[in-house]
């Protein structure tokens, strides 16, 4: 029979499904319907702007509200907030200016933070102390099928755009999450990941060294993606090589399909032959060669050593592959070193840095492909994990342990 434990995961994970099919749709339709209508890459980057800060800011409060309300409050508020958002976009084509798109993505910001806080926090809180290992393979196996529907949502964003229009689209996504959000209301815990110690404001930033390190780390790993694959690439297919909507959002979508099934395997290729579980060092071991694979493909592209279409779709696999491990490591490690006792508090601020690293690289990736194109969105990113990997070495001498005494 199956076990409470196991059927809270179930629904979270399901819950979590839902939001990210219309989060990742609705990433592709703005980038695509925008550019087609003209506006520059920076433009397009801009319009993401309010999606990231509100994100970074919805991660440090949202895991003081979700210690203090419980988990499955934040994660509805969440799946509410998005509606809201999509909701927005349904109105009269003449009013969505810059700012009011950007308004729009301020609210989905917050409700895709507050939705993967609660995720990811609940998971903690559904093993016991003891179960490190399943611990990683569930945080895996969520992130990574979370990912991997992202990918799928991509390409049903460019699908909608190519075949109902923006409208349209936006009114089927709209319908899909209300369903989503009515079967997790029904079925979640009401009291999920609500914790007895009520956190006092003043504890909404990490003490822990290992946290910070882990966070500062994380800050400059997804900065290093997004650099490149916001806008930079996106425009780069269509406005230099030519590619139509659904092409891109193919490609993006496969890429982020493939990544997100590496990283529910991740434990997998991390452990194997040994018998305990992940840690700093085995962030820095698989983050080194990480750090060669942007600039490995900017050179190429610059000395033309194959057709561009041909370097990206290879560079991005390898890159694709080595970043899913990095991220499944990161995702795991936050789990192990955060306290039992508002975990949500810990799992927080760590997506902060997450949500502020996005924001750096949205806006870089717009405003340096604007100024020096693709290669050097790539350069950057290469610097990027070179500074994560610097931050990575001070992890070696911390250890995941489940049953820390608090440190507030």
């Amino acid at each position: 029979m199956m076990s409470h434990s196991l059927r809270q995961y179930i629904m979270v994970t399901l819950s979590y499904w839902g939001f990210t099919l219309t989060d990742g749709a609705l990433r592709m339709l703005v980038v695509l319907y925008f550019h087609q209508l003209g506006y520059s890459p920076f433009e397009v980057a801009a319009l993401f702007l309010f999606y990231e800060f509100f994100g970074m800011v919805t991660n440090l409060f949202g895991g003081w509200l979700a210690a203090r309300t419980g988990l499955n409050t934040t994660l509805h508020i969440g799946l509410v907030l998005q509606m809201l958002a999509l909701g927005m976009l349904l109105a009269d084509p003449a009013w969505l200016s810059v700012f009011y798109v950007m308004a729009a993505q301020a609210l989905s910001g917050i409700a895709k933070d507050l939705n993967k806080m609660s995720a990811k926090s609940s998971i903690k809180l559904l093993l016991p102390d003891n179960a490190q290992s399943k611990l990683y393979h569930w945080v895996a196996l969520l992130t990574g099928s979370k990912n991997t529907l992202k990918g799928v949502g991509f390409f049903i964003g460019a699908l909608l755009l190519s075949s109902i229009g923006f409208r349209s689209a936006i009114l089927v996504l709209f319908i899909g999450l209300m369903l989503v959000c009515i079967a997790s209301f029904l079925f979640l815990d009401r009291g999920m990941g609500k914790s007895q110690y009520q956190p006092k404001f003043r504890e909404l930033f990490s003490k822990s060294p290992a946290i910070n390190r882990l966070s500062a780390a994380r800050f400059f790993l997804f900065g290093s993606r997004d650099i490149w694959f916001v806008v930079a690439l996106p425009v780069y297919l269509q406005s230099v090589l030519g590619w139509s909507h659904t092409a891109v959002g193919s490609l993006l979508a496969l890429w982020i399909i493939a990544y997100g099934a590496v990283q529910s395997i991740a434990p997998k290729l991390t452990q194997r032959g040994q018998s305990k579980s992940p840690d700093g060092k085995t962030a820095l071991h698989w983050i080194l060669p990480l750090c060669l694979i942007p600039a490995a493909i900017a050179l190429s592209l610059h000395y033309t050593l194959a057709a561009p279409a041909t370097i990206l779709i290879i560079g991005l696999a390898v890159y694709g592959i080595l970043f899913a491990i990095n991220s499944s490591l990161h995702s795991y490690l936050i789990v192990a070193y955060a306290q039992r006792n508002g975990v949500s508090l810990d799992v927080g601020f760590y997506y902060m840095a997450n949500a502020a690293g996005r924001l750096a690289g949205s806006l870089l990736s717009g405003l340096i492909y604007q100024w020096q194109g693709l290669e050097a969105c790539m350069l950057a990113s290469s610097a990027f994990i070179a500074i994560a990997c610097l931050l990575s070495i001070g992890l070696i001498k911390h250890q995941p342990s489940m049953n820390r005494a608090p440190q507030y």
